[in-house]
């Protein structure tokens, strides 16, 4: 499994149910296209985090390398449905920083630290 990590701000004027539900809507859409295997969105709880932290969070679960590869070939299609679920959520954000996560260890990395 590999979790694409999304730290965001919206924007000042944005409303945090609107981005929720375009952010569902799109992520479900994704998930019924099987280019995602499960995503969550979370949202900072009594202002409690460091100036580094955002107030949102979404992570979004993946297979493997070649699932996140697809997902991003559907944000490349030129529908008009894909591109209308994703600038509804892309307008609502101000800013945002990724990461891509893995397990750790991972299966691989712990059947060779079991060898030596």
């Amino acid at each position: 499994m590999n979790l694409y990590h999304c730290s965001i701000d919206l924007h000042h004027e944005a409303k945090a149910i609107a981005f929720a539900n375009a952010v569902d809507q799109w992520m479900s859409y994704l998930r019924e296209r099987d280019v995602i295997q499960g995503w969550r969105l979370l949202r900072r709880k009594l202002n409690l985090a460091s100036d580094k932290h955002r107030d949102f969070l979404l992570e979004i679960e993946f297979a493997n390398m070649t699932q996140l590869d697809q997902a991003f070939r559907v944000l490349g299609e030129m529908d008009e449905n894909v591109e209308r679920l994703y600038a509804n959520v892309n307008a609502l954000i101000a800013s945002a920083d990724f990461g891509l996560y893995r397990p750790f260890p991972d299966p691989e990395r712990a059947e060779r630290m079991a060898l030596i």
